[in-house]
């Protein structure tokens, strides 16, 4: 029996012209959907986000342009091609675009729609929550704190509770009884209505 250990998972610093492409609701879907179940055909993946195949595919190559998702080679004959993400991870700051304001806009909705989705699956795993076991819905939770702290030793935060995840990622145990797939946001940011 040999120690496999898993690859570091693949990750994209954005630029300015992959947000500007990725700001989109059909193309979050297309690329979460391939990070989350692996590569896909056009078909499929209409079939599963209730789309239709022409919009799939000319979203899929958009995409492709700007090397977020690629085909498939090992999978892909001549009727069929199939796709997948092209890396696990997508990441930008948003002071990236300070100087680009089309940038700057698309950085902001891809923000909004994260919040949307935290909050359509935070909604979807309470409609059902009384069909897991117990031991599945004490696990599973949201909590809040507020903390005072200045942006260094709030990104020193963020940080390390991105190591934290990615220590999760890195030992996943597939094989763990009654394991599935988990969401889990992370999002830290100042009050607003707080004077500065």
């Amino acid at each position: 029996m040999t120690d496999e250990q898993p690859s570091p998972p693949r990750t994209v610093h954005l630029d300015g012209r992959q947000v500007r492409t990725l700001a989109h609701p059909l193309r979050m879907r297309l690329l979460g959907t391939l990070r989350a179940d692996g590569p896909a055909t056009a078909t499929a993946l209409a079939e599963k986000l209730r789309t239709n195949t022409g919009a799939t595919s000319y979203h899929l190559r958009q995409l492709a342009e700007v090397g977020l998702v690629a085909e498939d080679p090992d999978r892909g004959t001549a009727r069929q091609r199939w796709w997948r993400a092209a890396h696990d991870i997508s990441n930008f700051e948003p002071t990236d675009f300070d100087d680009d304001p089309d940038a700057r806009a698309a950085v902001r909705w891809i923000q909004a729609d994260q919040a949307r989705l935290l909050a359509e699956q935070a909604e979807r795993w309470m409609a059902v929550e009384q069909d897991y076991s117990r031991a599945w819905r004490d696990a599973a939770g949201m909590s809040d704190v507020l903390l005072t702290l200045g942006p260094e030793r709030l990104r020193a935060l963020n940080d390390e509770l991105w190591q934290v995840l990615e220590r999760y990622r890195e030992e996943a145990m597939p094989d763990e009884r009654d394991a599935r797939s988990v969401y889990v946001f992370l999002a830290a940011f100042p009050r607003p209505e707080e004077e500065r």
